[in-house]
C-alpha cells in the first residue's frame, strides 16, 4: 500500500511538473484548441442552434454535471455563442418547463458552483456573469457552500504562496503536493454532497471538478 502510494504521488507530481512546462511553451493552448471546437457551431443558423441547445437542455435535466463533461463542453460553447447572437431574446426555442428564465441574461438557468462561490454566487452558463449571487442562495444551502468554500480556500492559496511562505514551511513541493490532494478530496465532495443539492432549486447544476492552480485535473477527482 505504501508502494503504491508512493507510485501515486511520483506519478501525479511528474504530470505537474509536464504541466508546468507546456505553460511555459504557450500562453493558452486551451483556449485555442476550445476556438477550434466552437467552430463546430458557427455555421448553424439561429433556428438550428436554439432547438439544439433546448434539447440538449433535456438531456441535461435533473443531475449535477461535471464542468469538464464532454456535453457540458459542448453545451457552454453553444450557449455562450448563441448569447453572442442574442438567440434566447428572439424566443426561437422552447427550453423544457424546469428551467426558470435566468435574471442575468434571460437564458434558461444553469448555475455553475466553483469555489469561490462565497465572491462570484453561481455563475451562468450562458453570459459567464452571476446568475445567484451568495447572498440569494437558499439559506439552508448557503451554509454548507459558506462552510466548504471556506475549508477550500486556505487549501487552494498554497499554490499562491509568495517566497516568504514558501521557506517558512521548508519543503514547499511536498506542500504543495498536499494541497492538491486536499484539493481532490474536497472537490470531490463539492460533486458528491453538495451539487445535488442545488437541484432542490434548479433543474440542472454544473460544479467546477479541477484546480488549474494546484494542477488537479478532473480525471483526479473520482465521485
Amino acid at each position: 500500500m505504501v508502494a503504491q502510494l508512493s507510485l501515486r504521488r511520483s506519478t501525479k507530481l511528474f504530470h505537474r511538473v509536464i504541466l508546468r512546462v507546456m505553460a511555459f511553451e504557450s500562453e493558452s493552448p486551451l483556449d485555442s484548441l476550445w476556438k477550434e471546437y466552437g467552430r463546430a457551431f458557427q455555421n448553424w443558423d439561429d433556428l438550428t442552434l436554439a432547438r439544439w441547445l433546448a434539447q440538449t437542455l433535456g438531456q441535461l435535466e435533473g443531475r449535477a454535471w461535471r464542468l469538464s463533461h464532454p456535453l457540458v463542453g459542448a453545451y457552454r460553447l453553444a450557449a455562450q455563442l448563441a448569447h453572442d447572437r442574442q438567440v434566447w431574446f428572439k424566443r426561437l426555442a422552447t427550453p423544457p418547463a424546469g428551467y426558470a428564465e435566468s435574471p442575468c441574461c434571460r437564458a434558461p438557468s444553469l448555475p455553475l458552483f466553483t469555489r469561490d462561490v462565497r465572491e462570484s454566487g453561481l455563475i451562468c452558463q450562458h453570459c459567464n456573469e452571476t446568475l445567484v449571487p451568495f447572498e440569494e442562495i437558499p439559506t439552508e444551502l448557503r451554509a454548507e457552500l459558506e462552510a466548504w468554500a471556506q475549508q477550500y480556500e486556505p487549501v487552494h492559496a498554497v499554490a499562491h504562496w509568495d517566497d516568504r511562505q514558501r521557506r517558512r514551511v521548508g519543503n514547499y513541493d511536498a506542500a504543495y503536493e498536499n494541497a492538491a490532494e486536499q484539493a481532490e478530496q474536497l472537490l470531490a465532495r463539492a460533486g458528491r454532497e453538495l451539487a445535488p443539492k442545488l437541484l432542490n432549486f434548479y433543474a440542472a447544476t454544473v460544479w467546477e471538478d479541477q484546480d488549474e492552480c494546484l494542477e488537479v485535473r478532473p480525471e483526479d477527482v473520482p465521485v
